[in-house]
């Protein structure tokens, strides 16, 4: 599952990165979050407008629910593939459920993230891992799902997401956790949220990202408390799963141990991203 994860970019980072605009209430409400938790909203970028961010909340009620829920998560083998078994390559079970299976056609987004946090099957968050793209790739595409739910009671409408999940790639086995959440390709982003794309497609995309392309660190279990944030709740409290070059992260220590490329170094010198907290 994916749980917890960061938002730390600016918006015009977020805005020149996947080519969009900012809504108004994303430019006066969106605030850096290191520990994005169920109930809080969270930049999406929705197929319903593929040039703005918008802001959802996280956790997923569909919309012919007669009380909210709070889905933070949606299994693209749905009732498949209840062992997790990492090779698993067959059905996206997800086109059946009843809870998802509308919104998988017609209402996808992209969740925008810097990095996510996972725990081992067993110890979950009070053994966290910071899992980020490598070689400073963020933010960086989450698959979702959404939907609009209107309070039968008050008439209020909350639009909320899911992060959809796949089996694990071997960073996520090296972990310890038995699921990952599907991370886009670049290339992909602009089909996912696309309702013309086919759905052959589209299920074509629930598959494990890399795991040569990501890396992970320990941090503080700290993080279990929805209510804590700040750049102190990222910072490594141990080796990487991989190990990388210390011109690679010398930068990034200083920036939620996230690596970053030479040119955003160097950008970041000159106060472009500026303090991300």
């Amino acid at each position: 599952m994916c749980g917890r994860y960061v938002t730390v970019s600016s918006v015009q980072t977020i805005e020149k990165r996947f080519q969009v605009q900012a809504t108004p209430d994303v430019q006066t409400q969106w605030r850096p979050n290191a520990n994005v938790s169920h109930g809080e909203s969270a930049p999406v970028i929705t197929s319903e407008a593929p040039q703005q961010i918008t802001l959802q909340q996280f956790g997923f009620t569909p919309r012919w629910a007669k009380k909210q829920f709070y889905m933070i998560n949606a299994r693209s083998e749905g009732d498949h593939n209840k062992e997790d078994h990492p090779e698993y390559t067959g059905a996206m079970g997800i086109l059946q459920k009843p809870m998802f299976r509308q919104s998988i056609r017609d209402r996808r987004c992209i969740v925008v993230a810097d990095a996510f946090i996972e725990g081992p099957r067993q110890e979950k968050l009070t053994k966290p891992y910071l899992v980020y793209a490598r070689h400073g790739r963020r933010p960086f595409g989450l698959a979702g799902i959404w939907d609009e739910w209107i309070h039968p009671n008050t008439g209020e409408i909350t639009r909320s997401f899911a992060i959809l999940t796949t089996v694990a790639n071997e960073l996520m086995q090296a972990i310890g956790h038995h699921r990952s959440p599907v991370i886009l390709d670049e290339s992909e982003e602009q089909a996912w949220i696309d309702l013309s794309t086919p759905l052959s497609d589209i299920t074509h995309m629930l598959r494990p990202y890399p795991a040569k392309k990501l890396n992970a660190y320990p941090i503080t279990p700290d993080i279990r408390d929805p209510r804590a944030n700040g750049a102190d709740l990222l910072q490594p409290t141990g080796d990487r799963v991989y190990p990388e070059h210390t011109f690679e992260i010398h930068q990034g220590l200083e920036m939620f141990g996230m690596g970053e490329s030479p040119a955003r170094r160097r950008s970041s010198s000159r106060g472009t991203q500026g303090s991300l907290f």
